[in-house]
């Protein structure tokens, strides 16, 4: 359950910056680039924020596994 909320909560994040950053970006030209820079910003956050939390994830998950492998220097 808390995988999902964290997962829901930095798509949430990225896809904000992700908008902000392109309706800015788009608002140099015009009122309407601006709108679609927003909406394409907010996308691309969106699956940046998705795919931070699944490297997080698996990253961390990989340090339990050798964690839980005895090394050969302790024995």
């Amino acid at each position: 359950m808390r995988d999902a909320f964290t997962r829901i909560l930095s798509r949430a994040k990225y896809a904000a910056i992700g908008g902000a950053i392109g309706g800015a970006v788009g608002g140099v030209f015009s009122r309407n680039a601006a709108s679609t820079g927003a909406a394409l910003g907010a996308l691309l956050g969106a699956a940046i924020g998705e795919k931070r939390v699944d490297a997080v994830s698996y990253i961390s998950e990989i340090k339990e596994r050798k964690s839980e492998i005895p090394s050969l220097a302790n024995e």
